[in-house]
């Protein structure tokens, strides 16, 4: 779980969590986090009070920082770049090429610096830029002519004939904004996930959007689907308690960064899973693929190591997992069953936030498209601004492990 005021250093270091890694970071303290999210999202998406608010997570590319350095008054573009030991700051045509090169990403970035002073922005924002003049392109999908872009796995799709389509072209470049940053000095910013769009300037040079998602118009869970859903929860917390000391290991081996521990292993397991397209839904099957994944990946290790020392120490790392694994045999069953069960929780939730239908959304099929999902969503607790990623990772994380994208 991310705090809005830790995710400075998230967009420096690492991405945002999944729901269900929460047991693995955390522990039993993860899972009750997860729960409480569950729980808050059904309550939301059931006509009831929540304190959960829902963005959708765009995909877009490169990420951009704009707004006024507080340090000397400037408007500015960067990329997270801005967050390095010796920053990267663009005041000037010159600087993004000093800064960034002459290719790639910098074109986009020399747009930004030519055309967002225009929105009269105040504070620092950050947004992922969707598009600029020649990614626009005019294609034929499902036999309706549709204008596109696609920065990154997925491809946006609006009616060529529509308002929206026109705003596009006449812009030379595309942002959606989500986070915005307050401080005296760039080091000193804090973050808070959220941009009202409708407090920037409109200019045809730009088309804007925020993240936000008007749950509002959603449709709510019937009286059977809350039902299901809170029967899922009721599991969920039910194997949480059973796994709780395995959970707590895993969390203290997060906490020590511990490398060969079992915990980072699980998620790096987990993320080959979906990489392949294999199903994840058969926990006994998941218990012994994990522990052969794991002892195998420490072997590798140790066929690496040249000295009887190097492979030694490989050895007693190999040991000790298998004795963890044989002393905590029923948690981690159960762990897996907690990590399913939130798995399955979050799908329910996601797809009925899919019936919120926005920008078509698209993934490159051959040579044509097949309808999407967007790429996930946000979901952030209000009360302490705590916040996780809600993605199909078994359609679109696969999908962003296999398909090219259109920059790098």
């Amino acid at each position: 779980m991310i705090k809005f005021k830790e995710l400075l250093n998230e967009d420096k270091n690492t991405h945002m969590e999944h729901l269900e890694d929460e047991i693995i970071n955390n522990g039993v303290k993860g899972a009750t986090t997860a729960i409480r999210f569950l729980n808050s999202l059904k309550d939301m998406l059931s006509g009831g009070k929540s304190k959960t608010n829902i963005t959708v997570k765009w995909d877009g590319a490169p990420a951009i920082f704009a707004g006024i350095n507080p340090e000397n008054g400037k408007f500015f573009v960067a990329t997270k770049a801005m967050f390095n030991k010796t920053p990267k700051i663009n005041y000037t045509q010159s600087d993004i090429e000093a800064n960034h090169g002459s290719a790639g990403p910098s074109d986009k970035i020399k747009v930004a610096l030519k055309y967002l002073p225009d929105l009269g922005m105040k504070g620092i924002y950050q947004g992922d830029i969707m598009f600029s003049k020649g990614d626009l392109k005019k294609e034929t999908i499902d036999d309706v002519s549709m204008l596109t872009f696609g920065p990154n796995t997925i491809t946006y799709a609006v009616p060529e004939d529509s308002d929206l389509a026109s705003q596009m072209r006449k812009a030379s470049l595309g942002v959606v904004w989500h986070t915005e940053y307050t401080g005296n000095t760039i080091d000193s910013l804090k973050a808070s996930f959220g941009v009202d769009s409708n407090k920037f300037k409109k200019t045809k040079n730009v088309w804007f959007d925020d993240a936000y998602v008007n749950t509002a118009n959603a449709a709510t869970f019937s009286p059977k689907e809350v039902d299901k859903l809170e029967k899922k929860i009721n599991q969920i917390a039910g194997a949480a308690k059973k796994a709780g000391k395995f959970l707590n290991h895993l969390g203290k081996e997060i906490s020590d960064k511990k490398k060969w521990g079992l915990a980072p292993w699980m998620k790096v397991f987990f993320n080959t899973k979906i990489r392949s397209g294999a199903g994840i839904s058969d926990t006994k099957k998941l218990v012994k693929e994990f522990e052969a994944y794991y002892i195998d990946r420490v072997q590798k290790e140790i066929d690496t190591k040249k000295s009887d020392k190097g492979k030694n120490t490989y050895k007693d790392i190999q040991k000790e997992g298998k004795k963890t694994l044989r002393k905590f045999k029923n948690d981690v069953y159960f762990c897996m069953a907690t990590y399913l069960g939130i798995l399955e929780a979050k799908n329910m939730v996601v797809k009925k936030l899919e019936t919120i239908r926005g920008i078509g959304t698209f993934l490159r099929d051959g040579d044509g498209y097949k309808v999407t999902a967007p790429e996930g969503y946000v979901a952030i607790d209000s009360a302490d601004g705590s916040a996780v990623k809600l993605v199909d990772r078994l359609t679109f994380s696969h999908a962003n492990f296999t398909i090219a994208k259109n920059w790098d």
